[in-house]
């Protein structure tokens, strides 16, 4: 039988080098105890014990390093932060930027018979235009800023003295800002490299505005390489461009890059595709169906899913350039550019003018416009250039990975349909509901818009398929959605008061309306009922009135309102407290002066 105390239990816990020296001496002296019994510190063994000790206390520490940095929550290292991130699918942001609205003035010659402008000279301010400001901060344009648009201010700026018309005009418009230094980069690119990748050497980089060859060809900023399609603006020429000025249209992007930040470094990272393989043979973008009934050695279906953004058979991530020159135009950020206090911005530093027909134009009167535009800003415009904090970083990973950038639950659809840009029409209410007939997952999403007065309005069929487009790029793969217009039922109440004695009953019926307006002013959301008890205790709340005795909704089908016909008793609550709204209406009150009417009893 073997000696027992020829193996003692160790102490795992012992991993600081104090406790190790002293563990491995209290070991040689209790087993080895006729073998070695010099314990001098100056000894050779005692250098020996030490030695050990040091090794020990030294792995034990890396260990639990690596151990920790080999966790998102526990992660010290930002390198490493980032590293997991990139793990998780999240990119590190760019140097933030800060936006802002600039006020921009212009002055026009008057029209020949000296009423009104004359339109023929009313400048387009081009996007890409940069500003100054008193501190050096620059600014640069985010959208054309249109001068004819009517929603502008028109002064008179100068009258003739001889026939006291008006023969300059001074107009007001506003813009959308945000703050960086524009630049452009050529790198050389020699001989073919599977993923090439560029080193920007720029630790400010805000924006890829856009990278060329030599030959002309643009490459395309996309999330991941192996994302082939694109989604871009083309001007909308259709009759109704002026609600909805933009289409959002798929394109092939067979020439892509992202862009990698460590921290510090900024690069594009190219695909392994090249020109030589041929890959542009077949750019067009293919029909869903083609993708996934196209299985090879087997003659049945499996799966019926497709990623939108993947809609090439075949790719390699895309095409690098080889044997050319790539020029990169981007904007960066420094702590010398972001910040602008009330009016700083006061100078264009070249403006990008265009006019609708400027070879007839005069050229003199062209270059007086273009002189006479001012710039300046009445709202400070604050940001920061500074990279976020580890624990930032730490709990943006957290929250974005939680949705992953994908619509999955109705609220994230709803997000997703509110965040599409304005450029591509917008979405006043929305609403998501899953179709209880659809034999899978199909979403309808009840929509409706907003006219030039304010009113709801169907949305339009241009704004639907640029929404079925922009939902598209989030939303689940085995997830249809139809988009579906709203019905805008139009309703009026009209309620019975009774006042107090000694009272003026006019005043006090007036005071009751405007409660009811201030209440109403705020559209509905679809599928959201009227509280009905809600609007006695906004009546009975109101000083002067003794009593609300009735309190009636009515269905407003005039000329001027919505012609859909709502039954209003059938869709009161049996105890009258609410008029409830199916999935697929929204409740609205048109004319607040109008249709909301009171009486005094």
């Amino acid at each position: 039988m073997p000696d027992k105390l020829k193996f003692p239990s160790i102490k795992y816990t012992s991993r600081d080098f104090n406790r190790i020296r002293d563990d491995l001496i209290e070991y040689a002296r209790r087993y080895y105890p006729d073998t070695y019994k010099d314990f001098n510190e100056a000894s050779f063994g005692a250098l020996m014990v030490d030695a050990v000790s040091y090794i020990g206390d030294m792995m034990s520490f890396y260990l639990d390093y690596q151990a920790n940095e080999s966790f998102l929550s526990t992660a010290n290292e930002y390198n490493n932060v980032v590293k997991h991130a990139k793990a998780l699918g999240f990119k590190l942001d760019s140097v933030p930027s800060s936006y802002g609205v600039v006020t921009l003035f212009a002055r026009v010659p008057a029209a020949a018979s000296g009423m009104g402008v004359n339109r023929s000279y009313l400048p387009v301010l081009k996007r890409g235009t940069t500003f100054s400001s008193t501190t050096g901060a620059t600014f640069m344009l985010m959208n054309d800023v249109n001068f004819a648009d009517p929603a502008n201010q028109t002064v008179v700026a100068k009258v003739n003295q001889s026939t006291g018309l008006p023969s300059e005009y001074a107009i007001r418009a506003y813009g959308e800002v945000v703050s960086g230094v524009y630049e452009v980069k050529t790198f050389q690119v020699g001989k073919f490299e599977k993923f090439k990748r560029v080193d920007l050497g720029d630790p400010n980089l805000t924006e890829i505005v856009k990278v060329v060859d030599a030959d002309g060809n643009e490459y395309f900023e996309v999330d991941y390489l192996s994302q082939n399609i694109i989604y871009r603006p083309i001007t909308n020429t259709g009759a109704n461009s002026d609600i909805v000025p933009n289409l959002l249209k798929p394109f092939v992007a067979m020439r892509r890059f992202v862009v990698e930040r460590d921290f510090g470094r900024n690069f594009l990272q190219f695909g392994y595709g090249s020109d030589d393989e041929n890959l542009l043979s077949n750019n067009s973008v293919l029909r869903p169906e083609d993708i996934v009934l196209d299985r090879h050695a087997r003659d049945h279906i499996t799966d019926l899913s497709f990623d939108p953004t993947r809609l090439l058979q075949s790719d390699k991530f895309g095409i690098a350039p080889s044997n050319t020159t790539i020029t990169v135009s981007y904007r960066k950020n420094t702590s010398a550019t972001v910040n602008a206090g009330v009016g700083a911005i006061n100078s264009m530093n070249g403006p990008i003018v265009a006019f609708p027909d400027s070879v007839s134009l005069n050229e003199s009167l062209k270059r007086t416009v273009i002189n006479s535009l001012e710039v300046t800003n009445d709202e400070p415009i604050v940001g920061d250039v500074s990279y976020p904090s580890m624990d930032e970083v730490k709990r943006k990973i957290f929250d974005t990975f939680s949705s992953q950038n994908r619509a999955v639950t109705a609220q994230d659809y709803k997000a997703i349909v509110y965040m599409m840009p304005a450029k591509f029409g917008s979405i006043k209410r929305c609403n998501i509901f899953q179709d209880p007939d659809a034999f899978k997952r199909n979403l309808n999403i009840y929509v409706v818009s907003e006219d030039f007065n304010g009113n709801l309005t169907k949305t339009n069929d241009t704004i639907k398929n640029n929404l079925k487009n922009w939902i598209n790029q989030y939303r689940m793969v085995n997830d249809t959605v139809d988009i579906v217009d709203a019905n805008i039922v139009n309703i009026g109440i009209e309620f019975t008061i009774v006042t107090e004695s000694e009272v003026d009953k006019f005043s006090i019926l007036q005071a009751a309306e405007t409660e009811l307006k201030a209440q109403f002013l705020n559209i509905n959301e679809i599928g959201e009922p009227i509280n009905i008890a809600n609007i006695y205790r906004i009546l009975n709340q109101v000083e002067g009135i003794s009593d609300t005795v009735d309190v009636t909704m009515v269905n407003k089908t005039s000329a001027l309102h919505s012609a859909i016909s709502f039954d209003i008793g059938e869709n009161t609550s049996f105890d009258g407290r609410y008029l409830l709204a199916p999935e697929d209406v929204v409740f609205e009150i048109r004319y607040l002066d109008s249709d909301i009417k009171g009486t005094v009893r």
